[in-house]
């Protein structure tokens, strides 16, 4: 008989107690399809299978499959064109505690090899560009059932990547329930606020697999000097610094050491607590608007100062199980309000992917003396690392090497968008074994080009903007070109129905093309589209990779 590549979800009793369930597949039944077409081939059952295959599901559970009838089904009823679909009896011996409808995806390939995952409901923390995107991601994931998020935003619901659900981030206990009630999977935290808050410390102790980091391993983002203290006890090169509670003492540092210098404020501050002076007076200035104004409150009440680096900047990427670590595709970043990098920071103006900056050679580098460092530093120091690492970098602009700027413990925003329009892998399976400390051999697949967002945020961001006003042709500009996706940050709807801004980065418009060049393009073209007045977004995201007479015409 032929068969393609299929897969199908089975469905299984209420009960399992290690004695012998059956399920009865026949002509199509509750069959599912996720995988691409393959070739067909002939196989028999004597020939192509054996009669009882084992296999792995997860860490510790065999499934002993004895296959006892095949038989022709329906054809091309889900996705399938001119292909059989196979009816398989399968007998599966497994422990598991009573509950309700569980699935599994049981692949069966056309050499004969059965593979099969547990199917798992998911749960995204956040309600911004980042959480959109993931949600996108893991509704495309053949591994994942259900995706829930809280609290999510009109974007997300509207666009059917997730339920949304009231925010209960600050209460572990309300997560904890939820996933109970919901039978969650696995919970990814996207912002970095509840990570440092030990959400993740919580739900790991109740036996929710949690990809994000613990509170201890958070410190990695939520202190800056502890970040530093780490890349000078284990050798990770960072720029050279000092840590500051009295503003007369950093003020005497900043003298000696001149201008342009960085002034960070030690704990989070939303993207903000980062000053770049060129100038004495300036740098004085964010020392007493952090030390003695405390603009950022506790976040600020100590400061590092760190020497200025010259040079191009990059985001690096890698997911962590504690023990090893696999990097994501690169992106760069444009933190800066305004066109050509000037004027204050903010969360991020638009990015795109890959980064040409970041070579493979330096990838293999950064992985080697940075990310790789950090993660066995965090182990001996008893904190081990699970999630994503976000390195920002500094590309030197004399020696041409790579230093650690800062990390994040979470995807970047508009970073994470840009990576999750191009990864291909399952991404609920991945972070899964990331949780299950199970990264080692794991390889990711992205799809070939670029991809680029460009970020529309209200008038006056990143100071005081305006709330609640209208914004129109969100459909029309996913519709104008080819592989568009409008992901939803700061948007809700008015009394009206109208979508609104609520906040200050709103949406990302993200594109993906053969190149760094037709991924621009379509994502102009694409924002051009959108009627908002009281928006604003750069019109010069991409201007270090692309060649300036072509960027020229239309930045």
């Amino acid at each position: 008989m032929k068969m393609g590549s299929l897969a199908a979800q089975i469905y299984g009793p209420t009960t399992y107690n290690g004695s012998s369930y059956s399920w009865n597949q026949v002509s199509g039944a509750k069959f599912m399809f996720f995988t691409q077409k393959r070739k067909p081939s002939t196989f028999k059952a004597s020939s192509g299978l054996s009669k009882s295959s084992v296999f792995s599901m997860g860490k510790k559970n065999n499934c002993s499959v004895n296959i006892s009838k095949i038989d022709y089904g329906r054809i091309g009823q889900f996705g399938l064109v001119d292909e059989n679909v196979c009816g398989i009896n399968y007998s599966i011996m497994r422990s598991k505690k009573e509950g309700g409808q569980h699935p599994f995806v049981v692949t069966c390939l056309a050499n004969g090899e059965i593979n099969a995952e547990e199917k798992v409901n998911v749960l995204v923390i956040g309600g911004g560009g980042r959480e959109h995107a993931l949600c996108y991601a893991l509704q495309r994931s053949p591994s994942c059932k259900t995706v829930f998020c809280s609290p999510g935003n009109v974007g997300i619901s509207s666009s059917g990547d997730a339920i949304c659900i009231p925010d209960i981030s600050s209460d572990s206990s309300a997560v904890i329930s939820l996933c109970q009630k919901e039978a969650i999977g696995l919970v990814v935290v996207g912002p970095e606020a509840p990570l440092v808050a030990g959400l993740a410390n919580d739900l790991v102790k109740a036996g929710i697999p949690t990809f994000g980091p613990s509170s201890e391993a958070a410190a990695l983002e939520g202190s800056k000097d502890f970040m530093k203290s780490l890349c000078y006890k284990y050798g990770i090169p960072t720029a050279k610094y000092q840590t500051f509670a009295d503003p007369i003492a950093a003020k005497q540092y900043i003298k000696d050491q001149g201008a342009p210098i960085v002034i960070k404020a030690d704990g989070l501050a939303a993207g903000k607590g980062v000053v770049v002076a060129m100038s004495l007076d300036e740098a004085y200035g964010a020392v007493d608007s952090m030390l003695v104004n405390g603009i950022f409150g506790s976040a600020g009440s100590r400061v590092i100062v760190e020497e200025f680096l010259e040079g191009e900047e990059a985001s690096f990427f890698a997911l962590v199980d504690g023990e090893n670590a696999i990097p994501l595709e690169s992106a760069q970043d444009h933190k800066r309000v305004g066109d050509g990098d000037i004027g204050p920071n903010t969360g991020g103006m638009g990015a795109y992917s890959p980064a040409p900056v970041l070579t493979k050679e330096l990838q293999s580098l950064v992985m080697s003396s940075i990310v790789i460092p950090t993660v066995k530093g965090m182990a001996e120091e008893g904190c081990k690392f699970v999630g994503v690492l976000y390195a920002g970098l500094m590309i030197e602009k004399k020696s041409g090497l790579p230093k650690l700027i800062e990390y994040n413990v979470r995807f970047g925003d508009p970073e994470c968008q840009v990576l999750m329009m191009r990864l291909e892998s399952d991404l609920a399976q991945v972070l899964l074994a990331a949780c299950r400390g199970e990264l080692t051999g794991v390889s990711l697949k992205w799809s070939p080009g670029s991809a680029m967002v460009v970020v529309m945020a209200s008038k006056g961001y990143p100071g005081n903007y305006k709330k609640g006003t209208v914004i129109c042709n969100i459909e029309e500009a996913e519709e104008v070109v080819p592989a568009v996706k409008v992901f939803h940050a700061g948007t809700a709807l008015d009394s009206e129905g109208n979508l609104v801004s609520v906040g200050g980065r709103v949406l990302g418009i993200t594109a993906k093309g053969d190149d760094l060049q037709e991924a621009r393009d379509r994502a102009y073209q694409a924002t051009e589209k959108i009627n908002w007045p009281e928006g604003f977004y750069r019109q010069d995201i991409g201007w270090r990779a692309l060649p300036q007479k072509q960027c020229s015409s239309t930045c």
